[in-house]
């Protein structure tokens, strides 16, 4: 008689990240994560992720609060491919295509993996649905661990509608598209009383305002969630007429969330 059994499987654990990557300064960990999260991921040896060096950079700053189960060169990183960043990787028309199923071996061997992006919680607004589809094709359980989602944080302060609202990304880097692309968005908000959400690469941050302020009717909200988390965060929700008087407020290093509705 075979008495050999499979090897239990693994959990596939989204482990949120502090929303300082990139900016000025950095917000102490236990401020901003639970313990629990924290103590979760210190226990992982096997990640995949956006960028192999912020998860480093990232265990670097849990291992004074809790020992790693591994040396960073016993640690097992591996990258999205490239092309996940680039064109997403969430399985639309242009999206990245790969073999998903390939990174959780490790799961399938009954090791635990973490997916984790540069800031916040991975496969919101960042890379790696992809993964957590295949998990889920692969019978893995998918655990979300708790810790901030800097879209959620941004529409709850912003006083926009939270109960009918839409991610959309990044708007065209191109005048006259990104211009039409706000008229089509203000008009969703104006008409379906539905938030609008969107992001940018911080350098661009001040062309995006300009064009927000120019293309915007007076009367609609605009609201801006920058540095969250931090001591120097910036949350304000006004009516574009009335931001036309105050001084560009979007610097071009701190990442940004944008809010328009009514």
């Amino acid at each position: 008689m075979n008495t050999s059994t499979k090897p239990a499987r693994g959990t596939l654990y989204l482990v949120p990240a502090p929303l300082d990557f990139g900016c000025d300064s950095q917000a102490p960990l236990t401020d901003v994560l639970p313990e629990a999260t924290l103590r979760r991921a210190a226990g992982l040896t096997h990640w995949i992720c956006e960028n192999a060096k912020s998860t480093r950079g990232y265990l670097n700053r849990i291992a004074p609060l809790f020992p790693l189960a591994a040396t960073m060169q016993e640690q097992s990183i591996v990258e999205l491919p490239r092309e996940a960043h680039k064109k997403g990787d969430h399985g639309d028309k242009g999206s990245a295509v790969f073999d998903a199923k390939s990174l959780l071996a490790p799961a399938l061997q009954g090791h635990d993996i973490g997916l984790v992006s540069e800031a916040g919680m991975p496969a919101i607004a960042d890379p790696g649905s992809s993964i957590v589809r295949a998990a889920h094709d692969l019978g893995l359980a998918v655990a979300p661990l708790v810790g901030p989602v800097s879209l959620l944080l941004t529409l709850a302060a912003s006083g926009l509608n939270g109960q009918n609202f839409a991610f959309v990304g990044y708007l065209p880097q191109d005048g006259a598209a990104r211009m039409q692309r706000i008229r089509e968005l203000e008009a969703l908000a104006l008409r379906q009383g539905q938030t609008q959400l969107f992001i940018e690469t911080p350098y661009r941050n001040p062309a995006l305002w300009q064009a927000l302020l120019q293309t915007l009717q007076p009367n609609s909200r605009l609201a801006l969630a920058a540095g969250l988390t931090l001591a120097t965060a910036r949350i304000e929700s006004r009516l574009v007429r009335d931001w036309k008087q105050l001084p560009v407020p979007a610097d071009n290093r701190t990442p940004v969330v944008f809010a328009i509705g009514r």
